[in-house]
């Protein structure tokens, strides 16, 4: 309840109320919260103070605005660890939620001078070019595309790729991945990304690099990933 002769700002004895609603499952996540009218008549308190509180946990990742729908409770994010080299196959099937992927293009292509350096082959050399969406659940996650030399992997198939390719590489192709270097960076979704990953046009987005290296140090990947920000969180353990 609120309490007006509190030290605490009404907002935020509002966002903790609804907090609270969250935590005991009266609100569950997709679930579309009061309006702003029916809060500010409830507690007999300004809609722009309502607006506040639910803009802040807008922020906070714990509600969702929707164009024309409403307010929703947030979908729990994923957290993955940014201290090992897993799959997004690992990840899911760690967390008991069942991977797949849906593939949007196979080929093979020349490889443009940017990709070749990654891969240190020569421009122009026969690469696989793969684009896959990645659900977890069979909700949209990532859009991701790949690059692989031919070479390290001739017998590979569109069939094989569209399940984990580490999985392929390391149990049917007999190589051991050693490491990866990675780089992510916030971004905003284009419209084709924001139609595959089943979101707004320009929603906040997960940007990601990634090279990885087979245990000879031979990169055999190059690989662009767009996350959906509102479903999933990275976190690392900092040790001093």
């Amino acid at each position: 309840m609120i309490n007006k002769k509190s030290h605490l700002p009404i907002y935020y004895q509002l966002e903790e109320e609804i907090k609270k609603l969250i935590e005991e499952k009266q609100l569950q996540p997709g679930d579309l919260i009061p309006s702003e009218r029916e809060f500010s008549e409830t507690h007999e308190i300004s809609r722009m103070t309502v607006r506040q509180a639910i803009n802040n946990l807008t922020s906070e990742g714990i509600l969702e605005k929707q164009r024309g729908k409403g307010t929703f409770v947030a979908q729990a994010k994923l957290e993955q660890s940014l201290q090992g080299l897993t799959s997004f196959s690992e990840e899911m099937a760690a967390r008991g939620m069942e991977p797949s992927s849906r593939m949007l293009s196979f080929q093979r292509v020349k490889a443009t001078n940017h990709v070749a350096n990654r891969l240190e082959v020569e421009e122009g050399t026969e690469i696989y070019e793969i684009k896959r969406i990645r659900l977890a659940d069979s909700i949209p996650m990532a859009y991701e595309t790949s690059y692989m030399p031919v070479t390290l992997l001739p017998r590979l198939t569109e069939e094989v790729a569209s399940h984990s390719l580490y999985g392929y590489v390391e149990n049917e192709q007999k190589q051991s991945i050693k490491k990866a270097t990675q780089s992510i960076e916030a971004s905003s979704a284009t419209k084709e990304e924001a139609t595959i990953l089943e979101i707004e046009e320009k929603s906040s987005v997960l940007l990601f690099h990634r090279t990885g290296y087979l245990e000879n140090q031979k990169p055999f990947e190059v690989v662009k990933s767009i996350y959906r920000a509102d479903r999933y969180k990275f976190f690392i353990q900092l040790e001093r």
